[in-house]
């Protein structure tokens, strides 16, 4: 079966599937191995290892070629995080297809304006579009796939913009009047109080996804999400970057004070570790059979 087609199965499954966040084909592979259903093609990762505000500063073709090789190093299905799918409809129906065609099963696009500011600032400019103005990107993205598995999710800001409950679920619903094959919820209050009271509110359809940013209540477990019975994917938001920049920082202050690499180490995994992770059996076997 094709990931794609896996990948909606799932969503639409009674279990609940799990995503970790990737910045690079080297995060993705990592997380694969640690038994992640998917990845998540994460805008704010991307943007925070290449030392930029997640604000839409970097390009739409940086973003689509690190999907394009995280997608061709994990057999995972990819979901990558398009933001406000880079314009509007005329721009989604554009990109879509070109995502699809760099081996990404689903895009998540929020109803944010572009550009955007990200939802992870206490203080940050949270502008949202029109809802018949998103309606019409969800149905370019929609009419733009090629496979019929490949997923359109929507995602409404309305919480993380303070709108309220009412305009959250109605614009909920008419994401997926539109189309759209999940809704992806989200808000930055300190507890899941907020996040809760929409999934218990939500009669539609269609699945919803929980992102766990900014992770304000890792109270929140896979089994408590799962009870619920509404939820098919919970996205865990910027997880690799945070352990990326605070292992990183760990071990370099470490050799700084140490003045040398004695105490960090025999810690550290080797760098035959390192060297298997990067296919280092798949060349040796190609260098077996075509090397003359």
């Amino acid at each position: 079966m094709h990931r794609h087609a896996r990948f909606r199965q799932k969503l639409q499954a009674p279990v609940l599937m799990h995503a970790m966040s990737a910045h690079n084909p080297l995060s993705a592979k990592l997380a694969a191995e640690a038994g992640f259903d998917a990845i998540w093609g994460s805008g704010f990762e991307l943007s925070a290892s290449h030392a930029v505000p997640d604000a839409n500063i970097l390009s739409a073709g940086l973003h689509l070629e690190m999907m394009r090789a995280i997608a061709a190093v994990v057999d995972v299905p990819v979901i990558a995080d398009i933001d406000t799918g880079f314009g509007n409809a005329i721009n989604v129906a554009y990109v879509v297809p070109q995502y699809e065609a760099a081996g990404v099963s689903a895009v998540v696009m929020e109803d944010k304006t572009f550009p955007k500011d990200t939802s992870l600032r206490a203080d940050g400019r949270q502008e949202l579009v029109r809802v018949a103005e998103f309606q019409g990107k969800i149905e370019a993205a929609c009419a733009a796939r090629r496979d019929a598995d490949f997923c359109v999710i929507a995602r409404t800001e309305a919480l993380i913009a303070g709108l309220g409950q009412a305009e959250a679920l109605a614009r909920a619903a008419a994401y997926e009047a539109a189309g759209a094959d999940a809704i992806l919820i989200h808000s930055k209050q300190t507890t899941p109080d907020e996040v809760l009271a929409f999934i218990a509110a939500w009669s539609g359809r269609v699945p919803l996804v929980l992102v766990l940013v900014p992770t304000a209540y890792p109270q929140l477990r896979e089994a408590d999400i799962q009870a619920l019975g509404k939820v098919g994917l919970v996205i865990y938001g910027n997880h690799a970057i945070r352990a990326a920049v605070g292992a990183m920082r760990e071990v370099f202050a470490r050799i700084r004070n140490d003045g040398g690499i004695h105490g960090v180490d025999a810690g550290l995994p080797t760098v035959r570790d390192i060297i298997d992770l990067q296919g280092d059996a798949d060349m040796r076997e190609l260098e077996r059979r075509f090397l003359r």
